[in-house]
Order: structure tokens, then C-alpha cells, then sequence
């Protein structure tokens, strides 16, 4: 199988290229760590993208599954590791869904003195939270130990200010 980091170079991802960690490709929950385990047990059958009820699962490079949060988060139901006959997705083998944290950048609106609350009304974790300010608009706190990483921020983020690393 071809190290994803490999594929990364050629295509002048050098962020992919350079990082410590192999699993860089957005995958499905409970996918087998590091992408290379992945990788090697996925057979690229699509049964885990035909059984997400959210549509966040599709096919990648090389047909592999790759979870986009672009219009929607992750709802953590487990049909598409139900589906994986292979092994590649396994809450056993992997019990943390996701690796990745939610990050705010310095676009959001909240932080720039713009009254918005969508991350938090979407985030059910309560992983993005707004405190009240003494004659001000409440302050976004984010609790990344709250995060499940399961991207329903992302998509709403009427700015692009929000990603999960």
C-alpha cells in the first residue's frame, strides 16, 4: 500500500508531508490509527459511505472513505462501522471516534466583537460555550477536553473560522 505521505508529497501537500503523525486524511469515526493500518484493512467496498445517514462520508483518493464536514457533522452513529465488514472502522480497536480538537481561528465573529452563537447552539457537547461579559457580547470558550470532534461547528461557521486539527 502506498504511504499516504507519499501521495501527499506529489501532490505538494508539504503540510501532510512534514507532519509527525501518518494519519492526516480525514476518516471515518473509529478508524484504525495510524492511516496506514487504515489503509491496508480498507477494501474500498463504499458499504460505510452508503450507510451514513448524514451524507459526511465519501469516496477520497484512491476510493478510500473521507469524512467532509462542509455540510454537515458527524452524529457518532456507528452505522458506518457497522458496515465495515473489513475491520478498517472499529470503535473497539479505536475508542476515541476522532483524534482531531476543534480550533477557532482569528476570522470568528464573536471574537472579532460580532454577537454570533451558532458553534455553540450546534456543538451538543457543549464543547463551545459563551460566557457572559460585563457590558459586552458573551465570550466564546472552547473546552477541546469537551470536543468529540465530530465537525456540527464546522459546517455552520457562517465565516470558515472553525476546523478540527
Amino acid at each position: 500500500m502506498v504511504d499516504p505521505r507519499r501521495r501527499s508529497f506529489l501532490r505538494g501537500d508539504v503540510r501532510a508531508v512534514m507532519s509527525s503523525d501518518a494519519s492526516t486524511s480525514p476518516r471515518p469515526p473509529w478508524s484504525l490509527r495510524p492511516d496506514t493500518d487504515f489503509t491496508d484493512h480498507c477494501t474500498r467496498c463504499g458499504d460505510c459511505v452508503r450507510a451514513c445517514p448524514r451524507g459526511v462520508l465519501g469516496n477520497g483518493d484512491g476510493g478510500f472513505p473521507l469524512i467532509s464536514f462542509a455540510a454537515n457533522g458527524c452524529s457518532l452513529c456507528g452505522d458506518c462501522a457497522k458496515a465495515c465488514a473489513s475491520g478498517a472502522i472499529d470503535p473497539a480497536a479505536s475508542p476515541v471516534a476522532f483524534s482531531w480538537r476543534v480550533r477557532i481561528d482569528e476570522r470568528c465573529l464573536n471574537r472579532r466583537g460580532v454577537e454570533c452563537r451558532v458553534c455553540g447552539d450546534a456543538c451538543d457537547a457543549r464543547a463551545l460555550r459563551f460566557a457572559p461579559a460585563r457590558g459586552g457580547i458573551a465570550q466564546l470558550q472552547v473546552d477541546t477536553s469537551a470536543c468529540t470532534g465530530c465537525g456540527d461547528c464546522v459546517a455552520v461557521c457562517p465565516v470558515g473560522a472553525i476546523d478540527l486539527r
